[in-house]
């Protein structure tokens, strides 16, 4: 498994600072009223240095820097933001566990085949975000989902960090048990109380030691996650809205007569699994990845739906052809995907002859 964990800068105050320019070189703070019982949401860069953090109270963060502009939240707009990111990130990843507005986690290891590509990857994610959104967002790339959100945060803002497999326990065991999720003031103090103040602590301690510090299953799933072990596979939602099939090649192709004959191999594939549910699909998509992991991709849209394998095959080779002519080049994956399914299938005059 490789897996990365995404984290938007600063989110909202990156947010309000696109909106509004200026901000950009003041002390931002988003959040509610100073002058009430309002809690800090975000706070940008430049507030930080002064000991701003989310969840302190409005009126600390006045008190630390008079001069911060207080900002009320603007959800409606977050939300329209975020969504250009994480559409922005599934052109490359295709794959992805969104578990808030601003983070989420991202399976690398369907495109990546090792590492060295996994880096390369998340930087194509890191900079065709801050591209296409002009925000920047940190990665952590990691065998588990625990060490990448980890590593995300290890080179804020705009970074990466890659946690190569076997070097896990290396990375973690130096760093601040609170850093570990799931270790919460009161885990932390009993901890502390029996000398333990690193990752590395917890992940050594006996059996019996951790029965008496941490009892039962809460301890061994901590214990874990201090040596790097987190088995949680990316949660994805069970709606299917469309089906697809995609080849990553060993090499890069350029050959359009065997690319077209990968996609009728997908395409025969589709129409198969199309017709054991009783299927049809109205839209027919073809992707295409270059060697610098560029995505892109050409669709139709047909006014009656088919599960027909030759009919697949002929829109997405017509598809490819159609990009290869915008961009010429050798491809490291193609794929071919269906959409705008149908429960019943629809005969058309062409398809009854």
């Amino acid at each position: 498994m490789i897996v990365a964990h995404l984290d938007l800068d600063a989110f909202f105050a990156a947010v309000e600072e696109l909106e509004s320019p200026e901000l950009r070189t003041k002390p931002l703070v988003v959040g509610g009223d100073p002058h009430g019982r309002g809690v800090v949401a975000t706070a940008n860069y430049e507030a930080r240095r002064y000991g701003i953090h989310s969840a302190m109270s409005c009126a600390e963060a006045l008190r630390r820097c008079p001069a911060a502009v207080f900002v009320q939240p603007r959800h409606t707009l977050y939300r329209t933001y975020s969504e250009d990111v994480w559409s922005t990130v599934r052109e490359i990843v295709p794959t992805v566990e969104r578990t808030g507005i601003d983070e989420g986690y991202l399976d690398l290891g369907e495109i990546a085949r090792d590492f060295s590509e996994a880096r390369a990857l998340a930087e194509a994610v890191r900079t065709t975000v801050r591209v296409r959104t002009r925000l920047t967002c940190s990665l952590g790339v990691g065998t588990s989902k625990v060490v990448a959100k980890i590593a995300s945060d290890r080179r804020k803002p705009g970074g990466l960090t890659v946690v190569r497999a076997g070097r896990e326990s290396e990375f973690l065991a130096p760093l601040n048990m609170r850093l570990l999720p799931g270790v919460g003031p009161r885990s932390a103090e009993r901890l502390r109380r029996a000398g333990i103040e690193t990752v590395g602590g917890l992940a050594a301690l006996s059996d019996r030691e951790l029965q008496t510090l941490l009892p039962g299953k809460v301890g061994r799933v901590m214990r874990d996650r201090a040596r790097g072990i987190d088995p949680r596979p990316l949660e994805l939602g069970t709606e299917r809205i469309s089906i697809s099939h995609e080849e990553t090649f060993d090499r890069d192709i350029g050959d359009p007569e065997r690319l077209h004959s990968e996609l009728r191999r997908m395409a025969s594939r589709l129409a198969e699994h199309l017709s054991k549910r009783h299927q049809s699909a109205r839209t027919v998509t073809t992707k295409l990845r270059y060697p610098d992991f560029s995505i892109r991709t050409r669709s139709t849209t047909l006014p009656i739906g088919t599960d027909d394998a030759d009919r697949i095959a002929t829109l997405a080779c017509t598809l490819l052809d159609r990009a290869l002519h915008d961009r010429p080049g050798p491809l490291r994956l193609v794929g071919v995907g269906v959409s705008g399914l149908e429960e019943h299938h629809q005969l058309s005059l062409a398809e009854g002859f």
